[in-house]
């Protein structure tokens, strides 16, 4: 799960790290209001979970409320790369004297944690590492040790920051890494980290923050579910997610259910070679019912998926191991008789494995007119596209 800068921010805060806490403004009345709590400039920045915001127009410096009125007038509802602004942060505004970058990660190709950090930070962080990699340090991180004093310092210095600021990144760094930790994030990320001007001096601040959620580790976080954008989530994998279903909503005409994320994997590139062929008809989703599915669990995902209004044709393609195909038939024709009506798009089904010709059986006494039986998967994923394509 991908958060808000205003709510990695409030992590930020809660670990320690040093951040200019804002506010979040749903209208541009708002917005006016949170300046002129905050007093001074203030900058009002898109809410939105993609970068690029600056470049199109979603981050700016206000120097009084009616400024702030009207920054925030024009920056909801623009569209940032496919991402529409409904809320804005009106964050205080700061002398920024030199800006750094760091992050935290979870590295997957080399299955281990990774530290990226540079000294010159800012939003062409993305350039940078493309045309001057030397710039960006990349240091692995030992999950079993972590981050100490040391280690930060080890890393910092690798990314040449200057020393006069060694001390207070070095703090946040061992910060940072305890929101990594602590939160089960695969992400945290502050661009900039700037040092900023103070009336006695200068201090480090994140500035901006990024951070992604380990969804597997939510049941150890009851207050991350609060962190959702309920409204942005597809409606079909919130009713999936409260099923406990791996469902992922995709642009195409194909429903499709398996059992296994590599079955299923298998069975999305095998329809969309077939839809190739029909008409161009892609998979309309992802949907694994897992290795012990039962017939409640197969009727909850047909609900799904042929509740999506762009499916034509469902393919059904499951391999009998601890999920017996005589369950899966009997979640069909169970599913079919619940829905009804609403049930009124073709199946293509392919089982093979335990208790196949059990399966089978139950599908063929039903006799149920939408159901097609397929004996392999390659023919149960042309048929499912024939159908999608002629049903168009």
């Amino acid at each position: 799960m991908d958060l808000f800068e205003y709510q990695a921010k409030q992590l930020f805060a809660g670990h320690g790290v040093p951040v200019g806490l804002g506010e979040v403004a749903d209208t541009p009345e708002q917005a006016r209001q949170i300046a002129e709590r905050l007093g001074g400039v203030v900058v009002v920045k898109a809410q939105v979970k993609t970068g690029g915001r600056g470049k199109a127009g979603g981050v700016k410096v206000a120097k009084t409320p009616d400024d702030a009125y009207a920054a925030a007038e024009a920056i909801l509802g623009m569209d940032i790369k496919g991402h529409t602004v409904h809320r804005v942060l009106v964050d205080p505004g700061a002398q920024i004297e030199q800006e750094y970058y760091f992050s935290y990660l979870l590295d997957r190709a080399n299955r281990t944690f990774l530290a990226m950090a540079s000294a010159e930070g800012g939003m062409e962080i993305e350039q940078l590492a493309v045309e001057r990699p030397e710039a960006l340090a990349r240091v692995p991180i030992d999950a079993t040790i972590g981050v100490n004093a040391a280690k930060a310092r080890e890393i910092l210095t690798q990314a040449n920051f200057p020393d006069d600021v060694l001390d207070a990144a070095t703090e946040v760094a061992v910060k940072l890494w305890d929101v990594f930790v602590g939160e089960d994030a695969t992400l945290v990320e502050i661009n900039p980290l700037a040092r900023v001007a103070t009336g006695s001096g200068s201090t480090v601040l994140a500035l901006d923050g990024k951070v992604s959620l380990d969804d597997n580790a939510g049941f150890r976080h009851a207050g991350h579910a609060d962190l959702e954008d309920v409204a942005a989530t597809d409606p079909l994998e919130a009713q999936a997610k409260a099923k406990h279903l791996n469902y992922v909503k995709l642009d195409g005409e194909v429903g499709i259910i398996g059992n296994g994320a590599g079955l299923v994997m298998s069975t999305l590139d095998v329809v969309a070679y077939a839809g190739e062929q029909h008409g161009g008809v892609k998979p309309a989703n992802f949907l694994d019912i897992g290795g012990g599915a039962s017939a409640e669990v197969m009727a909850n995902g047909l609900e799904i998926v042929l509740g999506d209004a762009s499916v034509r044709s469902v393919f059904v393609n499951v391999f009998g191991g601890i999920t017996a195909c005589d369950e899966v038939a009997n979640g069909i024709v169970t599913a079919l008789s619940m829905l009804g009506a609403s049930a009124a798009k073709p199946l293509v089904v392919r089982l093979d494995g335990n208790s196949v010709e059990e399966g089978r059986q139950i599908l063929q006494r039903a006799a149920h007119p939408l159901v097609t039986l397929a004996e392999t998967m390659d023919d149960g994923a042309a048929k499912a596209a024939e159908l999608a394509n002629t049903g168009a």
